[in-house]
């Protein structure tokens, strides 16, 4: 398994590229993305979003168009790539598999689970392969996602929180935003984080 980031944009939202078994997942591609993608993949396959925020989509469409590939989201954040909901001009864009809470897909032999993560955004998801952990917008190094956006959910956040809490097993998480960080050592600031919420 081979990791490309790239942070893009305004916000540097990290686009990530996931090469297994010669194969390659792009997850978030966000503003600009598709030049660096170009530059950095030789067999795309899919499409993959943690949530549904603006500066982790905005080159979905571009991208899907280029390689021809299918576009996997979190069912309960596909209004916000159908919808310009911040009035951004952000390039609308269509999930062709609309991602049910928890589920596991298999893309091409690749296991792959949206772990549902509600709280930042409606259908906040983490998405698993193997070892590794793409947590989008639910944890970052020493912090997590913001919950005062437009369809943010501090209850649901706290539930979130917990819910990964309860994981026994350690795990490297690459974020939407910064460098990554292992679960282990996100403990206590997720615990300390549920005070302040």
């Amino acid at each position: 398994m081979k990791i490309k980031v790239k942070p893009m944009g305004e916000y540097q939202t990290n686009c990530y590229i996931l090469t297994i078994n010669q194969k390659d997942i792009i997850i978030d591609p966000g503003v600009n993305a598709l030049n660096w993608i170009e530059k950095h993949i030789t067999n795309p396959i899919a499409i993959l979003n943690t949530h549904g925020h603006f500066d982790h989509i905005w080159d979905n469409q571009k991208v899907k168009n280029r390689f021809d590939i299918k576009l996997y989201s979190p069912i309960d954040d596909i209004f916000m790539l159908e919808e310009d909901i911040f009035n951004l001009n952000m390039p609308i864009s269509k999930a062709d598999y609309k991602i049910k809470p928890d589920n596991t897909i298999i893309i091409d032999n690749i296991k792959i689970k949206f772990h549902h993560f509600p709280g930042h955004t409606p259908g906040c998801s983490a998405i698993q392969v193997d070892d590794i952990l793409f947590s989008g917008d639910f944890i970052f190094k020493n912090s997590i996602g913001r919950v005062d956006f437009p369809y943010s959910n501090p209850s649901h956040m706290k539930n979130s929180i917990n819910k990964i809490l309860k994981w026994t097993k350690d795990i490297k998480i690459y974020p939407g935003h910064g460098t990554y960080t292992y679960l282990n050592k996100e403990k206590t600031n997720l615990q300390k984080w549920l005070k302040y919420i």
